[in-house]
């Protein structure tokens, strides 16, 4: 196993890179007062150590920014498209010119090594390039009608105060992805981040609002509320907020999707993964192997498009298995600062505590930890969580495998038909990404069929992570069903009207129907 043997960064020198980070993108930390209703402590994984301490937003904050979003919203919604689309483009050029300050940012609070943090900023930039194409392409349909000298189309309009919820691992790139296009579509956005990583939701406000004063665009039309459940629940409950966008655990989604349902908005949830990959026996193993270590590993196991199972034809599982451990080896894990390292800290405690866990509860279930699992530097950063990614060989229907740990663990079966593989890979709850390694053309077209991957992402030589913003990100099952960034997921954040117009002097009635 690799590991990186520098020294780990002193805390000061920490809070110091995060102080200049947040001072590049326009944030100004101020500890908050005595006065505050409540303290958001936070921690780098890198070291577990406090960085800083911030004011806790409350619901009183909450009240007040709904209530000026929906004043706002009145005048965005008739701004013409290609208008809003300008002020997203301007932002665009500020991610840009702050790409290095706030990758930094997302490094210091998610632990995620230099090179994924700066392909989360990418991943910012790409939305608003796409977000401003799309302000002249949010097209409705023209429909033939029955009734002579009419008309049958329908316009798309906005929707109305968008709210997003976001998690830990991916700090502002899901909220770019909701945020650039819901701007476009004509909604005012109201942010509640991880209570992990809100300095980074504040540096994305600033820069947002550098954009806004530039445009002169109403500031009103963005907020962000750091918080803890308790906000959550309020944008929620409250009946200002058309949209809510959450992304997080199935339990959250449990609880999120019939509260707004009670009052008749609308959700685009982003839950559960537990991604699975088939290997056939054609494969192209030096490829599959590549891309099943970045899936597994990359991250240390915390995206939601994190490989967790693996489907390998029973004729080349040894081989495969052999080859994943030497690849494991070799990473270097450690500071995500250090050059080098691949694989940066687990987010906490909790989630080395539910890594130990699941592997035990795999080993209960006949499972074989073949390699990784163990913890390191606890001598140098005793309240940070760095692991080696495990990879444990499996039976076929543990009850582990069904379940997703946001940790670096891969389970590894095996088959012997494609069927087999394909009612295999379908068994679990979760239906957010998948993937298939095979040089079978018959193989591939099924994977992709309606009678193969039941998954909102399926793939072909390529792994279950990584994916662009052209196309639209979601899951089935209990993944929440969501869509965000590409394609048409543009219309989860507008209303549909069907239009009739008449332009005849006579007034015929539809199917015929005469009444006179």
């Amino acid at each position: 196993m690799g590991h990186d043997q520098g020294d780990f960064p002193n805390v000061d020198h920490l809070r110091g890179r995060t102080e200049d980070a947040l001072q590049l993108c326009g944030v100004s930390l101020r500890p908050p007062g005595d006065s505050s209703d409540g303290v958001l402590t936070v921690r780098t994984p890198i070291t577990g150590e406090v960085l800083a301490e911030i004011a806790q937003a409350t619901t009183q904050d909450a009240d007040d920014v709904l209530t000026a979003a929906a004043e706002a919203f009145a005048d965005w919604r008739v701004v013409p498209a290609p208008e809003r689309g300008a002020v997203v483009r301007r932002f665009g050029e500020i991610l840009r010119e702050h790409k290095a300050g706030l990758a930094q940012l997302v490094t210091l609070e998610a632990g995620k090594i230099e090179s994924e943090a700066l392909g989360e900023v990418q991943e910012m930039i790409d939305v608003c390039d796409f977000a401003v194409g799309l302000s002249r392409q949010l097209y409705g349909l023209t429909m033939a009608s029955e009734r002579p000298g009419h008309r049958l189309m329908e316009t798309w309009h906005p929707l109305g105060v968008t709210a997003v919820i976001t998690a830990f691992n991916f700090p502002v790139a899901v909220w770019a992805w909701n945020t650039a296009i819901a701007l476009v579509c004509g909604n005012p956005v109201v942010w509640k981040p991880s209570e992990q990583t809100p300095l980074t939701a504040l540096a994305c406000d600033a820069l947002l609002k550098k954009a806004f004063a530039e445009t002169r665009t109403d500031s009103r039309l963005h907020s962000v509320l750091p918080g803890g459940r308790e906000i959550g629940e309020f944008l929620t409950n409250d009946d200002r907020v058309a949209l809510v966008s959450a992304t997080g655990s199935v339990r959250m989604g449990r609880e999120v999707a019939p509260r707004v349902a009670a009052r008749f908005g609308k959700t685009l949830l982003e839950l559960g993964g537990n991604n699975g990959a088939i290997i056939a026996p054609t494969a192209d193993l030096d490829l599959a192997v590549r891309g099943i270590v970045f899936a597994a590993a990359g991250t240390a196991g915390q995206r939601c498009t994190t490989l967790r199972r693996l489907i390998v034809h029973d004729s080349i599982a040894d081989e495969v298995t052999q080859r994943i451990a030497k690849a494991y080896s070799t990473l270097r894990i450690g500071d995500p600062f250090s050059s080098g390292v691949l694989v940066g800290p687990l987010i906490g405690e909790h989630a080395y505590e539910s890594m130990l866990a699941a592997l035990r509860a795999a080993q209960q279930c006949g499972g074989e930890v073949l390699h990784g699992g163990e913890r390191y530097y606890e001598d140098d950063a005793p309240a940070a969580f760095y692991v080696s990614p495990a990879l444990v060989r499996m039976p076929e229907q543990a009850p582990i495998v069904h379940e997703e740990t946001f940790a670096p663990i891969l389970y590894v079966m095996t088959y012997h038909d494609f069927a087999d593989a394909i009612s295999l890979h379908n068994a679990v709850p979760q239906g957010l990404a998948s993937a298939i390694f095979t040089n079978d053309v018959r193989e591939a077209e099924l994977f992709l069929s309606a009678a193969g991957s039941d998954c909102g992402i399926a793939n072909v030589n390529i792994g279950t992570s990584g994916a662009e913003i052209g196309g639209a990100f979601g899951g089935e099952k209990v993944t929440g069903g969501g869509r965000e960034s590409g394609s048409d997921a543009w219309k989860a954040y507008m209303r549909r009207a069907t239009n009739t117009i008449n332009y005849s002097r006579d007034l015929p009635l539809a199917q015929g129907v005469e009444f006179g």
